[in-house]
């Protein structure tokens, strides 16, 4: 049944994400979007490649020392993004030059 009350513009945008057919590879690029956000401009400026792997996502960083501080902090960049969309999205950070 429909309902005519007004709702908040989060609440709906939370129900069509929910519903959307679509809905991993909305939050996969959910994902992308606030990667700098995550990991912040530092880092975000040493990316050269950043894309999914079924679960996995893959981060290209030429730096090594970049490289070397990402990989160490991998599980907590996956938390903080899996975080940002209320969901288990990422399930690997795998970082390679």
């Amino acid at each position: 049944m429909y309902n005519n009350r007004p709702r908040p513009l989060g609440d709906l945008l939370k129900d069509f994400v929910e519903n959307y057919p679509r809905r991993r590879e909305l939050k996969r690029g959910m994902i992308l979007s606030v990667w700098s956000e995550v990991v912040g401009s530092a880092i975000a400026k040493e990316c050269t490649g950043l894309k999914f792997e079924g679960d996995r996502l893959i981060v290209r960083i030429k730096n090594p020392g970049w490289r070397h501080e990402v990989h160490m902090q991998r599980y907590s960049i996956m938390n903080q993004l899996n975080r940002e969309v209320d969901e288990d999205i990422v399930k690997e950070i795998v970082v390679r030059g």
